[in-house]
């Protein structure tokens, strides 16, 4: 996948806190400052997805990387196993996630979560009762509530992301298990992160939030 749309030139002291952040500019960050205007309400409402915490930030992690793995958003399965490795999630579990139906590290609730996601990204969403009610029964009514707008955000997310052409920068290769395909897909060519020190640069696991799930 190629970029569709130039980059925006970044402030200097944003681009280097960026860097600062997840060892490379995030190429979403890039590409949104173009519409200033956009870049902060979609910053800010990342920040606000990640300040939520009525569901298990486990199940919610997993559900944003399996609409990402549905939609086809590489950048967006990249930065969440990243994440997953900065909340000191089970990567082992994040790792299959993409190839979760055909894995058996995931519990019962998980595999749910992850089957419920796929069922609201669905065009039209195939969600049914007796699924929705059996997580409901489960979760509560606060984290169902939490959950189905964590999957709904991620939709906004991973569909802006793969339309204007972002491409996985390489994030997760931090991480020490490396990321499941997706079954009858190709691993999607990453783009060079763009750093101070150069293409090369990794970025290192950081445990503070920020609003990068705004364009995660």
């Amino acid at each position: 996948m190629a970029l569709r749309i130039t980059k925006a030139e970044l402030p200097a002291e944003v681009e280097q806190d960026m860097i600062k952040q997840f060892g490379a500019v995030p190429e979403p960050f890039e590409v949104t400052a173009h519409n200033p205007k956009v870049a902060r309400d979609s910053s800010e409402m990342g920040g606000k997805v990640n300040e939520w915490d009525m569901a298990d930030e486990g199940l919610k992690t997993f559900a944003h990387m399996a609409v990402a793995a549905l939609v086809g958003c590489g950048w967006c399965l990249d930065i969440n196993y990243f994440q997953a490795l900065n909340k000191d999630l089970d990567l082992n579990k994040a790792s299959q996630v993409p190839r979760w139906r055909e894995s058996d590290v995931f519990t019962p609730l998980e595999r749910d979560v992850l089957e419920y996601a796929e069922a609201m990204t669905n065009t039209p969403p195939t969600v049914t009762d007796e699924q929705y009610a059996s997580l409901l029964g489960r979760l509560g009514e606060a984290a169902m509530v939490e959950l189905t707008a964590s999957v709904a955000f991620a939709n906004l997310a991973t569909r802006n992301n793969s339309a204007h052409g972002i491409s996985s920068q390489g994030f997760s290769d931090a991480c020490g298990i490396p990321l499941s395909a997706r079954p009858g897909t190709r691993p999607e060519p990453r783009s060079e992160p763009r750093s101070e020190t150069g293409p090369e640069t990794r970025p290192e696991p950081r445990s503070e939030q920020s609003g990068v799930a705004s364009t995660a």
